[in-house]
C-alpha cells in the first residue's frame, strides 16, 4: 500500500511540473523559441549528466550474475518491442512524422525517473542498483536507434548524430565508470547530480508547453486518435507481460519484478524532445507520453498484483 502511495505521489508531482509548464506557455512567459532552448538543454547537458551520475556506482563480482539477468530481460524486451513497433508502424496509417513517434512511444519508457521513484518504494536502494543496470541498454539504444527512428526517412542519415552524441558518449563513459575500480571525484559527481535531476522536470516543463500549442479543439481529435491508445497499449501491457516466461528460468523474483514493472514505466518525455528536435509530430508525441503516464497509474499497481500472485 505504501509503495503505491508513493508512485500516485510521484505521478501528481510529475502532472504538476507539466501543468506549470502548460500555464506559463499560455501566458506567454515561455515564447515561440523557449521549446528548442529547452530541447536543447536537455539533449546535451542534463539528460547526459543523468547517465554518468546514474552509472557512478560501485560494482562488485559477486552481482555478475543477477548483472547478466538484468542485462538479458532487458535486451529482450527492447528487442520484442522493436518487432511489435515495426509491424504495428506498417499496419499503421499514420502520416510519416507520425509513424517514427509511434514506434518510439512503444519502445521507449520513461526508466529514468518514474522507474527510480517506483523502484525505490519498493526495492530501497538496492533496488536502484539493479535497475541501473537494468537501463543500461536502453541508454545506449534510445541514443542511438532511437534518433535513427527520426532521421531515417531524410535522404541521408547523418550517422555521426546518431553514433557520435552526447548519450552515447556519456553512456560509453559511465560504462568504464561501471566496470573499472574507480570513481568520480565527489565534486564533479555532485555536479552531474544536480545536473541530471533537472532532466525530468524540465522534460515535463517543455511536454506542458508543448501541450498549450495544441489548440483547444484538436485535442479531442488528438485523444480520438486509435493510434494513441494502441501505443499505450502496447507499451504498459503488453511489452512487459512478455516477460514472464522468465519465471519458469528461475530468476530470482525480485529481479523478475523489476523487469516487468520497469518495462511497463509510460513512454519516456526523450520522444517528445526528439519529435522537437527532428521534426515529428510534437503534439502527437507530447499526447501520447501523458495519455500513457496517466494510464500507467492502473497499469503498474496491475502488474505489481500479477507478480505478485
Amino acid at each position: 500500500m505504501d509503495s503505491t502511495l508513493n508512485f500516485l505521489q510521484e505521478m501528481i508531482q510529475l502532472y504538476s511540473i507539466a501543468l506549470l509548464g502548460f500555464l506559463v506557455r499560455k501566458f506567454g512567459i515561455f515564447n515561440e523559441n523557449t521549446n528548442h532552448v529547452l530541447t536543447q538543454l536537455i539533449l546535451y547537458i542534463t539528460l547526459p549528466a543523468l547517465i554518468l551520475y546514474s552509472l557512478n556506482m560501485p560494482f562488485s563480482y559477486h552481482l555478475m550474475k543477477d548483472f547478466l539477468w538484468l542485462i538479458a530481460m532487458s535486451s529482450y524486451a527492447l528487442l520484442l518491442s522493436i518487432f511489435l513497433a515495426i509491424w504495428m508502424r506498417n499496419r499503421s496509417q499514420l502520416n510519416e512524422n507520425q509513424k517514427s513517434v509511434y514506434e518510439g512511444l512503444i519502445i521507449f519508457g520513461n526508466q529514468g525517473y518514474i522507474g527510480f521513484a517506483v523502484i525505490f518504494a519498493i526495492f530501497g536502494e538496492q533496488g536502484i542498483v539493479y535497475l541501473t543496470m537494468y537501463n543500461i541498454v536502453l541508454f545506449i539504444l534510445i541514443w542511438t536507434y532511437g534518433i535513427y527512428l527520426f532521421s531515417r526517412s531524410k535522404a541521408t542519415i547523418n550517422w555521426s548524430k546518431v553514433f557520435l552524441n552526447p548519450g552515447t558518449f556519456s553512456t560509453f563513459v559511465g560504462l568504464i565508470i561501471l566496470f573499472l575500480p574507480i570513481s568520480m571525484p565527489s565534486g564533479i559527481a555532485n555536479t552531474l547530480e544536480s545536473l541530471g535531476k533537472m532532466t525530468v522536470p524540465l522534460s515535463m516543463i517543455l511536454i506542458g508547453s508543448l501541450i498549450a500549442d495544441v489548440k483547444y479543439n484538436d485535442f479531442p481529435l488528438l485523444l480520438k486518435n486509435k493510434y494513441i491508445w494502441k501505443a499505450a497499449l502496447a507499451k504498459l501491457l503488453i511489452v512487459p507481460l512478455l516477460l514472464l516466461p522468465f519465471a519458469f528460468l528461475s530468476v530470482p523474483l525480485p529481479l523478475l519484478t523489476i523487469a516487468v514493472l520497469v518495462a511497463g514505466m509510460p513512454s519516456a518525455p526523450t520522444i517528445s524532445i526528439y519529435a522537437q528536435e527532428y521534426n515529428g509530430d510534437t503534439l502527437f508525441a507530447s499526447i501520447g507520453v501523458i495519455v500513457s503516464s496517466l494510464l500507467c497509474v492502473i497499469t503498474i499497481p496491475f502488474l505489481y498484483f500479477i507478480l505478485s500472485l
